[in-house]
């Protein structure tokens, strides 16, 4: 199979491991994305984990609060230096306003919302045109609850929980999942095939690490 310039592109946004380590991966891997990705795990450790959370390399996390309702929205761009920029934060802020006051169902439908004189895609072509980098809207919640807490680590990442009891405590938990980025509330809410996929990797690692085979198995 044929590795392409954006097969590299698209695992080292994922990985951030070298360009070179990315092409070796994906050309073991066969073009698997997710299973070159397993692949870069075991042979450079938390290097090639520590982006796997992200989309692109830069861009931030929009909140706008209403009547109840609360909005966190990711905003990709190619730079850290855009991602500071005016017009960019502008853009951000001005869909999550949108996403609390619209309730879209799609990334699609905020990009045909008006926004404007035209509309949300008129808007971001428009952006790109000024500033000279690519300006995606990556995903988005949209939480309409009685009690809920936001927590924004700087700009790169948004917590929004739902909780009854006392804030403090949920604003605590807020910051816990910024920090450690758990899968899920507890293992109920995960796949039987990520729970096998990440005992193989530590298998793997530890293996690779030459450790005793008993130690290896214990560590998968």
């Amino acid at each position: 199979m044929t590795i392409t310039a954006g097969m590299v592109a698209e695992l080292r946004a994922k990985t951030d491991a070298p360009m070179m380590e990315c092409k070796k991966a994906l050309t073991e891997a066969n073009g698997d994305l997710d299973k070159a990705e397993e692949i870069l795990r075991v042979k450079l450790g938390n290097k090639a984990s520590k982006a796997a959370a992200r989309v692109t390399a830069e861009g931030a996390i929009f909140t706008a609060t209403a009547n109840q309702i609360t909005a966190l929205v990711e905003l990709n761009c190619e730079t850290d230096f855009v991602a500071k920029n005016d017009d960019f934060i502008a853009f951000g802020q001005a869909i999550a306003n949108l996403v609390v006051e619209q309730n879209p169902d799609s990334v699609e439908t905020i990009l045909a919302s008006k926004h404007g004189e035209g509309s949300v895609e008129e808007t971001r072509t428009a952006l790109i045109g000024k500033i000279g980098e690519n300006v995606t809207i990556r995903r988005f919640k949209r939480v309409a609850q009685n009690q809920q807490t936001v927590y924004l680590h700087g700009a790169r990442i948004g917590v929004l929980v739902e909780f009854t009891g006392q804030e403090a405590a949920a604003k605590d938990a807020a910051m816990q999942v910024a920090a450690m980025k758990p899968l899920a509330l507890d293992a109920s809410g995960i796949a039987p095939e990520v729970i096998e996929r990440e005992r193989s990797v530590a298998l793997a690692k530890a293996q690779e690490a030459g450790k005793p085979e008993a130690v290896a198995q214990k560590n998968g």
